[in-house]
């Protein structure tokens, strides 16, 4: 899975490295414009906190939220007052104020520069520094203290509204239909995820917590808590989970698995769920 996580970024990221036309103009962005053929208007301006910059022989022109091909198409018409057939340029020589905010505890808070056409799933192969619940690889586990992220409970806040909750079809499925473009400002919220573990008690060999994987059971956890004791009552297991404010007990015959191959009794655990193995004298 992280395997096939690292190729679907790298593959999603090469496309986008010489896009320069997508980028958005900011406020105290640097932008050179030239006329061919005219040196008088040839300027190097900074956008300003309105969003306008000025030209000599037009004035203030809006070039925020636009592309510097759209503002090239833009002082165009407008040099054709001047300028028969200007043919202009404009290229961004200083990025300043393209930001986009990550923060969470599932995630190492910071402020990424925007200096192309990103999308969100590209932002977060960019992130890292997190494990993804689900996505560890499975012959390894998380150091202690890792952060874990909670995709699913993931939003972006945009213009202060939530967009595009739950990040986990995007990112650990790799559903990139589920994919968009982020925006300057804007603020992606990662939480961690709390409850990341799955305790084993009972009559087994070395209770034991065990940091949750997408698609473990309740044989995996319990063969990792060293077996079943000789005094284990392998029929009589249950996990005991928690549903919103709900607790669910789910009965497990584990002897009837073992023995008879009863593949329905190995569920797939959750995280936050307690694995019980009754014990008897016989």
């Amino acid at each position: 899975m992280k395997l096939k996580l690292i190729t679907l970024c790298l593959a999603l990221l090469i496309p986008y490295i010489a896009i320069a036309g997508d980028y958005i103009i900011g406020e105290g962005d640097g932008l050179d414009i030239s006329v061919w053929g005219v040196k008088e208007l040839n300027v190097t301006v900074r956008v300003r906190p309105d969003g306008k910059i000025t030209i000599p022989g037009l004035g203030d022109v809006k070039a925020t939220g636009v592309t510097p091909l759209e503002l090239q198409a833009t002082l165009g018409a407008k040099f054709k007052e001047l300028v028969k057939n200007p043919i202009v340029t404009v290229s961004v020589r200083e990025i300043t104020n393209s930001k986009v905010y990550v923060f969470g505890g599932g995630v190492n808070s910071g402020v990424y520069d925007l200096n192309r056409r990103t999308t969100l799933l590209q932002l977060l192969c960019v992130i890292g520094n997190s494990t993804v619940s689900g996505a560890a690889n499975r012959n390894t586990s998380a150091g202690a203290g890792a952060k874990v992220a909670d995709y699913k409970k993931a939003y972006i806040l945009r213009n202060g509204k939530k967009l595009k909750q739950d990040f986990y079809k995007l990112f650990v499925d790799g559903d990139v239909s589920e994919d968009i473009v982020i925006e300057t400002n804007d603020a992606i919220f990662i939480p961690q995820l709390l409850e990341k573990n799955i305790y084993v008690l009972g009559a087994v060999n070395t209770p034991k917590v065990i940091e949750y994987r997408e698609g473990m059971t309740i044989m995996e956890a319990v063969l990792e808590s060293g077996g079943f004791t000789k005094f284990a009552k392998q029929n009589d297991t249950e996990i005991l989970r928690k549903d919103g404010k709900k607790e669910i007990s789910i009965s497990i015959k584990a002897k009837d698995l073992i023995n008879d191959g009863d593949l329905e009794q190995n569920v797939k655990l959750k995280p936050g769920d307690y694995v019980v193995v009754k014990e008897g004298m016989f």
